[in-house]
């Protein structure tokens, strides 16, 4: 027979999670700043299947919007392994 105190019986374990809330606020601010990049990302593509068009090379498709995204995944991993106080 196991020996069972009544105090574990009256309150059950508190449910933790497994980061602060801090981290939650991070990691969102993270996986916006990643959807900003891939929304930068988005668009230029032409009507005209025959006419190229130069805007899929625009400075904002080819620097801003890879670095937003690496940059936004630089924050989601801070705030995974920002500790706890």
């Amino acid at each position: 027979m196991k020996n069972i105190s009544n105090k574990e019986e009256q309150h059950p374990q508190k449910q933790e999670f497994l980061f602060d809330g801090i981290n939650y606020k991070i990691l969102l601010v993270g996986i916006g700043v990643i959807a900003l990049g891939f929304i930068l990302m988005s668009g230029g593509g032409s009507d005209n299947p025959n006419v190229f068009n130069e805007d899929v090379f625009s400075f904002r498709r080819i620097r801003l919007a890879p670095t937003t995204v690496l940059i936004g995944f630089g924050i989601t991993i801070y705030s995974i392994f920002k500790k706890s106080k």
